[in-house]
């Protein structure tokens, strides 16, 4: 199975939704992308995706994190990495942020759309976060 993410919000319950699937699909073998783009840059920035906004009015979800052994999503993203998901950040919006593949975690690759689409184009499954 193939499976094909775009994540284009940079929260902290944008991360666990895209890297819960992620490694879900690739735990049952499934070839899994994630494409980042804009806010959802945040996800494999270096620092940013240790630090990532809650909204408001929903902090009692970190206790409830805690007391589930829901793991933090710095080690989702290493799991995933880790699980062989392909991560692509988005070089148009990476060229609009002035950012370099320095700021992000390791094992990326930076691609625009059409990297993408060529890869989505025959999956099983689409997801949007």
């Amino acid at each position: 199975m193939k499976i094909a993410i775009i994540a284009a919000n940079g929260g902290m319950f944008d991360a666990y939704k895209v890297f819960n699937i992620a490694t879900a699909a690739a735990a049952t073998d499934a070839e899994v992308e994630i494409f980042f783009t804009f806010e959802g840059l945040n996800l494999i920035h270096k620092e940013a995706h240790k630090n990532l906004p809650m909204p408001a009015g929903t902090e009692h979800f970190q206790e409830g994190f805690k007391k589930n052994n829901v793991p933090p999503v710095d080690e989702l993203v290493s799991m995933a990495t880790e699980m062989g998901v392909k991560m692509i950040a988005c070089q148009m919006t990476m060229d609009v942020m002035s950012l370099e593949k320095e700021h992000f975690i390791e094992g990326i690759d930076v691609g625009g759309a059409v990297t993408f689409l060529t890869y989505a184009k025959d999956a099983d499954v689409t997801l949007t976060f």
